[in-house]
């Protein structure tokens, strides 16, 4: 079984990433394997979302170094956590392999005959969907998308922007409440719930857009 480095505190991150942009050659490609290595949990945890896709683990793996190194190469200190950044640069990877893939398969097989009507004509796949099926890699994006806002939640926001948006839109396996029931029962006014939700709403908002 591969064993994966631990993650960097936050303070060996910060510390490699300056040493990775303002260091000399030798230091710069250091901390960058550095990064990598600490990081390839991060890879192996995101592509193993993909797990039911028909495609080698193994080669969903590889492509996630691809997104990894990426983000290594294009992280801002200001967008916060690397590892946050990485996910949406690594997810992006697969989508794209998956795309891809999709749209070869997509190709080959609709087209391909599957049988034969009662005239002796061919069939083909295309020919008998009735209606069109779900799109699994952009419910696969969405997914990533949400996944990413919940991270953006525990990042970004404080304990009490991240409770009113639980209560707020029913998250997490809470019952969605009015403005008025948040602030009944968290002892606040309901313009003040009010207030604390659009500010929170607009760090996701700026966050989700930078990453």
């Amino acid at each position: 079984m591969k064993t994966f480095q631990k993650p960097l505190t936050s303070g060996e991150e910060a510390y490699y990433v300056r040493l990775l942009r303002e260091g000399d050659a030798g230091q710069a490609q250091e901390a960058k394997d550095i990064l990598i290595e600490h990081n390839l949990r991060l890879v192996a945890h995101v592509a193993k979302k993909y797990q039911n896709v028909d495609e080698d683990m193994e080669d969903m793996i590889s492509i996630g170094c691809i997104g990894l190194i990426k983000a290594i190469d294009t992280f801002d200190a200001g967008k916060g956590r690397l590892a946050t950044y990485a996910c949406r640069c690594i997810d992006n990877e697969l989508l794209m392999l998956l795309r891809s893939k999709k749209k070869t398969s997509r190709e080959i097989s609709l087209y391909e005959p599957i049988g034969q009507d009662k005239e002796g004509n061919e069939i083909h796949l295309v020919d008998v969907i009735e209606q069109e099926q779900q799109d699994v890699v952009e419910a696969l994006e969405y997914q990533g998308n949400v996944r990413r806002l919940m991270a953006l939640m525990q990042w970004e926001l404080t304990e009490r922007e991240r409770e009113i948006l639980l209560l707020r839109y029913g998250l997490w396996g809470n019952r969605e409440l009015t403005q008025s029931e948040i602030g009944e029962r968290l002892g606040i006014s309901r313009s003040y719930v009010s207030r604390i939700e659009k500010k929170a709403l607009g760090k996701l908002r700026e966050k989700f857009e930078l990453a």
